[in-house]
């Protein structure tokens, strides 16, 4: 992973009321592959570290002490997490099969990207996208 060799780089932090569950969601959805995991002494998951073809991202529970928020809470998502990936097509119609909802299906836009929508069921969207 890129971590190790100290360079740059974006790892998003998503927040979400209960981790377990998303988890699932992105093993199914993106296979994405579990890092690591931290749990709370219910035995309920606090954060997971995760990747997806490399790039790691981390859900963490909702703190609302530290206005860290879900979408579920909060009724909207601010951030639309874009995820160049080689086949954006079979990423997109595997999250929808396993439950997230297709806000914008894909297609070729005019400035050379092939770009398509899921809004997973936490309220996340993800922009899964490659230049053409």
């Amino acid at each position: 992973m890129s971590q190790q060799d100290n360079s740059t780089f974006f790892a998003p932090h998503l927040t979400i009321k209960v981790v377990r569950p998303a988890m699932e969601f992105y093993q199914k959805a993106f296979d994405a592959k579990v890092l690591r995991t931290f749990e709370n002494p219910d035995g309920s998951v606090h954060v997971v570290e995760m990747e997806i073809q490399g790039c790691m991202f981390h859900i963490h529970e909702e703190v609302k002490r530290d206005g860290q928020m879900s979408p579920d809470t909060l009724k909207l998502t601010t951030v639309l997490i874009g995820f160049f990936v080689p086949d954006p097509d079979k990423l997109h119609q595997q999250a929808a099969s396993v439950g997230g909802q297709i806000t914008s299906a894909m297609q070729d836009y005019d400035y050379g990207y092939r770009q398509g929508v899921i809004t997973d069921p936490f309220g996340h969207q993800w922009l899964l996208q490659k230049r053409i």
